[in-house]
């Protein structure tokens, strides 16, 4: 089982702070080591969401003269120059063209609230019910419900033709930007070439940074319109450039492909594609509710381990309502706040959901949502709310702690991954506690004693 530590972070990239200022008031939870997550810290707040159907066309900037030497003079950090210099010339050996990259560096300054806020990590997490508390709240679902029936036409459109249903496109749309409220109004180019200059992740940032040339040099938008989070995630649903240029789609058929648009059809299309190209299964659920049985053995709550809902039953897994699941397919059982919490039946579109981002948390608050939208019930399970998350120091301090015990985490980092949750089960074999690999409070108190 894969343990949920909870902060807020993208898809796909770089530090647990990023995705976006619009995101500070979304929901993002940190993502796993492989996939790095991505944004500020998280704020709960009334999500007014306004559905604004209509486009706004892109702006055309009346084109001016713009030499390399009048980016530079314009530029005052002095290293910064020295790197853009260098920088013209790889991206121009990667196929942008002088007259794209000097009218997209025309305004481009330094900008060092984005390497204060890449820098700037919170050692605090969320746990899975405060996050879900956020992630489906009830007025994200009330909103996420108007948002469903204002767009229903080019929503069942949209579900049509890549067959993804289009409560989950929704739901992506209310976590990522509360339904295209907040979708971030930093200077793409600007963002991503101080973090490829003075980042943490530079080789990174330059190549989402080259995919934005080559986006812009495209001409779907303009490097005025192409604004978002300050980690350079992008429109309604916060697309990266690698992943705009792999997924995105021009649904309205206007030729180009508008994610930054009022009008949020190309940037919903685009992520309904997105999960269509990853095996999206119409009409099956992510996950459904489940409730284990009396002397249930923890060691098979695990995504390596899948069952047919029927081998489950047998072995007394049943839904929150009792009866067998339908068979949706293989399955794994999830634990995401260990035995005293809820427990998911996780189905292959749960994996789906996971290239979107890749932390537990995210996915599940994603497929709830969208069920609450279709008009689902809550989670039924209660949760240990007495419980609080472990910090970054005490997370080091319980890994220190079981290698000390003999049960080696394979390293002091803060983040319980497979190794982590692999030795906590061991000590929570050893000292008579159920085995779910969860690093409580309760656990880390175990440990000191």
């Amino acid at each position: 089982m894969r343990t949920l530590t909870l902060a807020l972070s993208l898809v796909l990239f770089a530090s647990l702070q990023a995705r976006a200022e619009l995101v500070e008031r979304s929901v993002r939870p940190e993502m796993r080591p492989a996939e790095t997550a991505v944004q500020g810290s998280l704020k709960t707040v009334a999500l007014n969401a306004k559905i604004r159907p209509i486009a706004r066309p892109v702006v055309v900037q009346k084109e001016r003269a713009v030499t390399p030497e009048a980016i530079l003079a314009a530029t005052s950090n002095a290293g910064f120059k020295r790197w853009i210099s260098g920088f013209r010339k790889r991206a121009l050996s990667a196929g942008i063209s002088p007259a794209a990259f000097d009218r997209a560096f025309r305004s481009v300054q330094y900008d060092a609230k984005v390497i204060e806020r890449d820098r700037n990590q919170s050692e605090f997490t969320k746990t899975i019910w405060e996050y879900l508390d956020s992630a489906a709240s009830e007025k994200r679902i009330a909103n996420g419900k108007a948002a469903l029936a204002a767009h229903a036409d080019k929503l069942n459109a949209i579900e049509a033709k890549y067959g993804v249903d289009k409560e989950v496109v929704v739901a992506v749309w209310g976590l990522e930007s509360a339904y295209g409220e907040f979708r971030g109004d930093t200077p793409i180019v600007s963002a991503l070439a101080t973090l490829s200059y003075d980042g943490r992740r530079g080789r990174f940032f330059e190549s989402q940074l080259i995919a934005a040339l080559k986006i812009l040099q495209a001409g779907d938008t303009t490097p005025e319109n192409m604004t978002g989070s300050w980690a350079g995630a992008m429109g309604h649903t916060q697309f990266i450039p690698t992943s705009y240029l792999a997924y995105a789609v021009d649904f309205t058929g206007d030729g180009r492909r508008d994610i930054w648009a009022d009008d949020p059809s190309d940037a919903l299309a685009s992520t309904a594609a997105y999960l269509g190209r990853f095996g999206w299964q119409k009409d099956v659920p992510w996950g459904v509710e489940v409730v284990l049985p009396d002397g249930f053995d923890y060691g098979l709550a695990s995504r390596k381990i899948t069952k047919s809902p029927a081998d489950w039953a047998a072995r007394g897994v049943l839904s929150a309502d009792g009866k067998p699941v339908p068979n949706h397919g293989a399955g794994s059982i999830l634990l995401p706040a260990g035995a005293r919490g809820a427990a998911f039946m996780v189905f292959k579109n749960f994996a789906v959901i996971e290239r979107y981002n890749a932390a537990d948390a995210y996915v599940i608050g994603v497929g709830h949502l969208s069920d609450r939208i279709g008009g689902a019930g809550p989670i039924k399970a209660s949760w240990p709310r007495e419980d609080r998350a472990l910090t970054f120091k005490e997370r080091q301090q319980m890994q220190r702690l079981l290698t000390a015990a003999g049960f080696n985490t394979r390293g002091v980092d803060g983040k319980i991954g497979p190794n982590s949750v692999k030795a906590i089960k061991g000590f929570q074999r050893s000292a008579g506690m159920i085995p779910d690999g969860y690093p409580s409070l309760n656990l880390l108190n175990r440990l000191k004693n």
